[in-house]
């Protein structure tokens, strides 16, 4: 387990048949808000993903008890480590899907791509011809990927497939059908957008076991051909090669990663503003996001959490997409 501090951080997905995903939920959120977890977990009748964190013992019974849900061979989970909790609440969501692709006939259970463990990434992506895609969106790979990689500069995993019917032609040009390596942060996205490749009639497709994650963490600095950070959709919000920690802030009122020159820019407001939203929002916009950083900060200094809401099984349960 990877990186300092007492939080425990798992990372974890499973596509699994869950059709009484419902009756699932309450339980589950139940044994978080026990336990002291935090973070945020999606069913679907498709299986389970999210990150939660807590401490080793309760992420252990939390992690039990999903694999008695799920089964427990191939629950996919990363594990890291936090100085501070890097969630403020514990969500339990139904969806439609753990990840949205909006292809509702991809079943990754039986047409995914090929699994690469990390160690043998290298030589696959310097292959020649080979594509190498980043199933991630626009702002993710802005903080990092890997030389040489295609950008299919989505906003959302669901804008994919129509990128790719719309680029195949470009992408596919030439006497031979190229091998298609993708990565995603943890795996699941390119699960998949691999499975979506297959229907689409294409067979020489492989994927990043674990995704960057776990290439970040088994790949030493120097033989590795990753550029940058790698976004998390936590307070850590970037890590770097053994899942230190980044150099990213994250903007509260559009939620983006900014990096050190971003807070440089004088469009850049904590907790108000960055350059990548500032002309998307309005001065009243700004004048609330200002009131709000101002609360937080004034419960900051007196040590109280103003962010976040009581760790109960109603706040627990808070939407459902089904």
């Amino acid at each position: 387990m990877q990186g300092d501090g007492p939080i425990c951080v798992a990372a974890l997905y499973k596509f699994s048949a869950l059709p009484d995903c419902g009756n699932a939920r309450a339980p589950l959120a139940r044994l978080c808000c026990a336990e002291g977890v935090k973070g945020t977990l999606l069913l679907a009748p498709e299986g389970i993903n999210g990150t939660i964190a807590g401490s080793d013992a309760a992420i252990g019974r939390v992690l039990d008890h999903i694999r008695h849900l799920v089964g427990a061979a191939g629950l996919e989970v990363k594990f890291s480590r936090a100085a501070a909790h890097p969630f403020h609440r514990m969500k339990v969501r139904l969806k439609r899907e753990i990840v949205t692709l909006g292809e509702p006939h991809i079943d990754p259970r039986h047409g995914a791509g090929r699994y690469v463990a990390p160690t043998d990434w290298n030589a696959l992506i310097r292959e020649p011809g080979t594509l190498v895609i980043d199933a991630r969106n626009d702002y993710e790979v802005a903080v990092g990927t890997f030389a040489g990689a295609i950008n299919p500069q989505t906003r959302t995993f669901r804008e994919f497939p129509a990128w790719f019917r719309a680029e195949r032609q470009r992408l596919l040009a030439g006497d031979a059908t190229p091998k298609i390596a993708m990565f995603c942060t943890g795996g699941i996205r390119c699960e998949k957008s691999t499975a979506f490749l297959r229907a689409e009639g294409l067979d020489d497709v492989y994927h990043l076991q674990g995704g960057i994650l776990r290439y970040l963490e088994e790949v030493p600095p120097e033989q590795s051909l990753w550029q940058g950070e790698c976004f998390v959709f936590d307070e850590r919000v970037s890590v770097g090669h053994g899942l230190e920690p980044g150099s990213h802030a994250l903007c509260r009122a559009c939620r983006r990663p900014v990096s050190v020159e971003d807070r440089a820019s004088e469009l850049y407001e904590a907790g108000v503003s960055c350059p990548g939203c500032h002309a998307e929002r309005s001065d009243e916009q700004r004048a609330g996001y200002r009131e709000r950083h101002r609360q937080e900060s004034l419960a900051a200094a007196r040590g109280e959490s103003h962010v976040g809401v009581p760790m109960t099984l109603n706040a627990a349960l808070i939407r459902s997409d089904l």
